[in-house]
């Protein structure tokens, strides 16, 4: 890797689920000596410790409030990335763990492949270990993690804990709601996680049918549903 960002590529990076302390030791030593620093958004918690690291970096930010929907979207930043990436060293940083609900890295493996474009891509810490260790949960015993705005497509099985991802907004939540209610109780109980590892920390367990109607739901929030007998 240390190689690769003397020449030219992508290296990708987590900035965590929350809080600094959870950014990797080699996640944030890529990022101090990156000549090149891009974030998919600077919408996020730890963004404040670069800040005041004073560790420049670049954003995607306005091409959100240009696209006209999140795929167009994300496959224009994998694509800018790999043709970034043959002429110099770029590091990537998106929230969470690059591996984890990151449809901006899925498509840059793509675009990587397709141009030649040198990729590395680093482990990093998610939302879910945090939300595993709250709840005292084992994912090996059987966990099934699903984007909101694709659960409608997806298979889902009752007998199985679910964690709900991208709950960002009410619109979201909403949908979200009426395909669990497909397969769950109306009043099922859940468990609503927002603002995971940060001070202001909320976990609280609601009925399935007051999902919506939370008023903190943004782009930190996430669902568990228990596995039901």
């Amino acid at each position: 890797m240390r190689e690769m960002e003397k020449g030219n590529g992508v290296t990708v990076v987590g900035l965590g689920p929350g809080r600094a302390g959870l950014i990797t030791r080699e996640a944030w030593q890529v990022m101090e000596e990156a000549g090149h620093l891009i974030l998919r958004t600077r919408i996020h918690p730890t963004v404040t410790a670069l800040d005041a690291a004073g560790i420049g970096y670049e954003t995607y930010d306005a091409r959100y409030e240009k696209a006209t929907n999140f795929e167009t979207l994300y496959a224009g930043i994998a694509d800018d990335l790999a043709k970034r990436g043959k002429e110099e060293a770029v590091v990537y940083a998106v929230p969470g763990s690059p591996l984890v609900a990151e449809r901006t890295v899925v498509l840059l493996r793509t675009a990587a492949e397709r141009m030649g474009t040198k990729l590395a891509i680093l482990p990093g810490m998610s939302f879910l270990e945090v939300l595993c260790t709250r709840l005292a949960i084992d994912p090996i015993a059987g966990l099934t993690i699903l984007d909101a705005e694709a659960i409608g497509d997806m298979a889902i099985s009752p007998r199985q804990a679910l964690v709900v991802t991208q709950a960002y907004d009410p619109v979201i939540a909403s949908d979200a709601k009426l395909a669990l209610m497909a397969h769950y109780p109306d009043d099922c109980g859940i468990v609503f996680l927002h603002n995971l590892a940060l001070p202001d920390e909320s976990i609280r367990r609601i009925p399935l049918y007051e999902l919506d109607r939370q008023k903190d739901i943004d782009h930190l929030t996430s669902v568990f549903v228990p596995a039901q007998e």
